[in-house]
């Protein structure tokens, strides 16, 4: 009888994983903080959120920080913060949460997407310029999955052909591009704070940047009631009624919770760090496992290692089928599921769709052409254990459970009768145990 649990061994993965995986970590200063938001009635004021603002741009480096109600409107003011609108493009990665380019449809412009990077799953620099049209005004960078993109490579670019970068840093809270944290580089960035991030509030978003006028604009576009802040002679005119229509205030209950989270993510933001290197050294050299990290000795650093995934090298495995690897590891107790986002250069939303019944397609710019590394990515990556404290003989198991199916993939081949016709999801969820 094989050793493998789907085929009838014992499994590798015996320990109760209790907070293993719970996320976000409460403390009681949280909880004593929410009820006195609520006790005061103070839930749409101000006051907390431009402290939680304070707070978040001196720990990130920015010069400006804008609390909003979501990432995605973080990012859509990041957008107009920076002028994008009618007839404009802008170049995103099409592996990635729609929320990353989405919105600037509703800004009147188009989306091109470009493919990524194999290993790092980050936009591809020396795709960019391949799609780069006298309508191109900004690169939406994501640093996908907590990796850093390669932001030397693709401020030059953006230098040499004078266009805007945004980051989405949704994924990469705190993390490091050779010493230097990620969100910085850009003319602005967005982050998304919802409850299953690595930075935590509950439901919210932050965008930062080192330009006054970008900060104001964001604040005339969806901050109606802070409008007393701009300086701007050329915005004050119309000051009174947010100019994109939009009320994208964060309530203070979620600032609250991230004043907390200021003071207290660094630390678990480090104990994650310690347990995934722990979990990915364990692994070193097992055929057919990559990991998805940087070198150690790069400079740079995954922050809460959002949305934890492998590389999959199928050819070193005899050609076993990522679906059937990780229905083995699942088998074993451990956690493991196949795919990422999927590409949305696919959607029909990005080639057809006629959104505003304008008679044309909303996005203009239409279909970006074949992009083989997205087309190809959901059977080379999967999902991997999150753990969020470094409990070495817990995880020691769950390396085990990978290493085991690893070892015994012949015992898989025959009954490996499913091809990998693996679709991904718009929506990138991470699996729980």
């Amino acid at each position: 009888m094989s050793k493998l649990a789907l085929l009838g061994g014992s499994k590798a993965v015996h320990s109760e994983s209790g907070d293993m995986f719970k996320w976000p970590i409460v403390n009681q200063a949280m909880e004593d903080g929410v009820l006195r938001v609520l006790r005061d009635g103070n839930m749409s004021g101000t006051d907390i959120t431009k402290k939680f603002e304070q707070a978040f741009a001196e720990w990130t480096g920015a010069k400006y920080a804008l609390a909003h109600s979501t990432g995605t409107a973080a990012l859509q003011c990041a957008m107009y913060g920076l002028g994008i609108g009618a007839g404009d493009e802008i170049i995103c990665p099409s592996i990635t949460y729609w929320a990353s380019c989405t919105q600037a449809l509703s800004l009147g412009a188009s989306v091109v997407f470009a493919d990524i990077e194999p290993n790092t799953l980050c936009i591809d620099p020396d795709d960019i310029e391949r799609h780069i049209t006298p309508r191109t005004k900004a690169i939406v960078v994501v640093h996908y999955l907590a990796y850093p993109a390669d932001m030397d490579r693709i401020m030059a670019i953006a230098k040499k052909h004078n266009l805007k970068v945004i980051e989405d840093v949704s994924h990469a809270h705190g993390a490091l591009y050779k010493g230097r944290m990620v969100g910085t580089f850009g003319d602005a960035a967005g982050y998304s704070m919802m409850s299953g991030k690595s930075f935590a509030i509950g439901e919210g978003g932050m965008m930062t940047t080192g330009s006054r006028e970008v900060y104001e604009r964001a604040i005339i576009f969806g901050h109606y009631e802070r409008h007393g802040e701009i300086t701007d002679e050329k915005l004050q005119a119309g000051t009174g009624v947010p100019w994109g229509g939009y009320k994208y205030r964060m309530h203070q209950l979620s600032s609250i919770v991230g004043m907390e989270q200021v003071k207290k993510y660094p630390a678990e933001m480090a104990e994650i760090d310690k347990a995934m290197n722990y979990f990915w050294d364990l692994l070193e050299g097992v055929p057919g496992l990559d990991s998805h990290r940087p070198a150690k000795d790069s400079g740079s650093t995954k922050g809460g290692w959002y949305g934890c995934h492998g590389i999959y090298k199928k050819a070193e495995l005899g050609g076993l089928t990522l679906r059937r690897f990780c229905e083995a590891v699942q088998a074993e107790g451990a956690i493991c599921a196949p795919g990422c986002n999927a590409p949305l250069h696919m959607h029909p939303l990005f080639s057809k769709e006629d959104v505003y019944g304008s008679g044309t397609p909303t996005n203009r710019a239409g279909y970006s052409g074949e992009l083989p590394i997205a087309e190809s990515i959901q059977s080379r990556v999967f999902f991997i254990p999150n753990f969020k404290h470094y409990r070495p003989e817990i995880i020691a198991e769950y390396a085990a459970a990978y290493r085991k199916v690893a070892e015994n993939y012949r015992d898989l081949l025959s009954g490996d009768t499913q091809p990998d016709d693996l679709q991904g999801k718009w929506a990138l969820t991470a699996r729980k145990n």
